[in-house]
């Protein structure tokens, strides 16, 4: 089974729910009736160590601050406003005491800049790494809230940022390339230390503009897939589009990878993608910028199924190469297994 087979086999066995419950498994936070005109969003993710950081290059300050900003940006994405944390720590016996205070500074400081508070959680004895689950708790206006399955055909499809660049700062980091080239830093920094798009995901919602949203943590093509799945339509991505591509490419050369593979497969860019009509463009440029963001528009909703890259060729044709579900895959299994 892959990713998406274990999730949809677990959704399979909920059935019905509380009439409470807006939104259950299929989106980026549940959503769940708060009141006459609030809801609360909920959000869980687990960062395992050799999973999803690697303790001998990811400082544990910023480390705690990704745990933080990673599940603020499933709140985000639905238009949310941070509220409460439970987190839970797994630690080996005999842990770095230093480095867990290191950490818990770190996630202490994002929860304050995000303006949400650590309410309770666990801690445990890990048999093997280090383990931290964060629950973040958010809320919304319940008719402000974006979902995943509104996307419709012809519509715009918009990142909030450069693509792939925490992809390329992993393979710089796990492979010590260049560790004094400031010129990779930024690359490095969006591993290492990504930021939620509170505010802008926030501004989108409340415009009305927006017809779906989601994060980038598992890539564009895989993130797109899900989007396009939930609302029942399909897209196009233009390759020449896609922001950060062309900045990546000493890095690349560097690592002997391909810029456009991080762009389209890279994940933990925690960027937004969301859609919208094509005719209200400078308004959402207008309200990025207003939140200190860039948007770029990458592609178009259509109305067949699946997600395809139009790629240029030299002699100035073009191809059309399927991608959906390209991205992470925490199961996925390798060429031959």
């Amino acid at each position: 089974m892959n990713e998406l087979q274990v999730i949809e086999y677990i959704a399979a066995l909920t059935g019905s729910a509380d009439e409470q419950l807006l939104k259950g498994i299929g989106d980026d936070c549940a959503v769940i009736r708060k009141d006459g005109t609030r809801v609360w969003l909920l959000t869980m993710d687990t960062l395992i160590e050799s999973v999803h950081f690697n303790s001998s290059f990811h400082p544990p300050e910023k480390l705690g601050r990704k745990a933080v900003s990673v599940n603020v940006s499933d709140i985000a994405a639905m238009g949310g406003k941070p509220v409460f944390v439970l987190f839970s720590a797994g630690l080996p016996r005999g842990f770095d005491e230093g480095w867990f205070q290191a950490f818990t500074r770190g996630l202490t400081d994002a929860c304050r800049e995000y303006g949400c508070f650590i309410i309770g959680g666990d801690t445990v004895a890990s048999p093997g790494g280090l383990t931290f689950t964060l629950t973040v708790i958010g809320e919304a206006e319940a008719h402000q809230v974006v979902y995943r399955s509104g996307a419709r055909p012809g519509d715009t499809v918009w990142v909030s940022g450069e693509l792939g660049w925490a992809a390329a700062g992993l393979e710089l980091l796990s492979g010590g390339i260049e560790p004094d080239n400031t010129a990779f830093d930024p690359f490095r920094e969006k591993h290492l230390n990504p930021q939620a798009r509170v505010a802008l995901g926030r501004q989108l919602a409340v415009s009305g503009l927006v017809h779906a949203m989601m994060d980038l943590s598992d890539g564009l093509a895989t993130d797109l897939a899900h989007l396009c799945k939930q609302s029942g339509v399909g897209a196009r991505l233009s390759g020449c589009d896609l922001p950060g591509v062309e900045t990546l490419a000493a890095a690349a050369r560097c690592t002997g990878s391909d810029p456009l593979r991080w762009a389209i497969s890279g994940g933990e860019d925690y960027e937004l993608l969301f859609t919208a009509d094509p005719g209200v463009e400078a308004q959402l440029v207008k309200i990025a910028k207003q939140c200190g963001q860039s948007i770029f528009a990458v592609g178009t909703i259509v109305a067949d199924a699946g997600v395809t890259l139009i790629q240029n060729r030299a002699n100035g044709s073009s191809q059309e190469i399927a991608v959906a579900y390209q991205g992470f895959d925490h199961f996925r299994k390798e060429a031959g297994g």
